[in-house]
């Protein structure tokens, strides 16, 4: 089977053409993503891949007050702003190490 190179053109034209215009289906998803005060709301799963963490993490974020969530016909929604504070406050600064001690070890159990 042989193609002409004005064929093959054509048909990369009309693949080009169909890629623009999922593109444009894609950008328009995005701008209807859920938001309440021009700010964007995500569920469960949204911040479940986020934060790489299981359902009773979260939950238990949720359960202590460390997380604020939303509930909306049924569904519970975080605000971002309120994700990115709650990951503010969970970061642990790195341990500093000095030259005397260079690893905090535990103390060994020898009994």
């Amino acid at each position: 089977m042989n193609i002409d190179r004005m064929e093959f053109i054509a048909w990369m034209e009309r693949i080009m053409e169909r890629f623009d215009i999922l593109k444009e289906y894609v950008l328009n998803i995005k701008k209807e993503r859920q938001s309440i005060d021009g700010e964007e709301l995500l569920d469960n799963q949204d911040l479940l891949l986020m934060l790489k963490i299981s359902h009773r993490s979260l939950q238990r974020y949720r359960s202590t007050g460390k997380l604020p969530y939303y509930t909306i016909s049924g569904k519970l929604y975080y605000k971002l702003s309120d994700v990115h504070q709650f990951i503010r406050e969970s970061f642990n600064a790195p341990i500093r190490r000095t030259k005397e001690n260079p690893r905090q070890t535990p103390p060994s159990k020898d009994r």
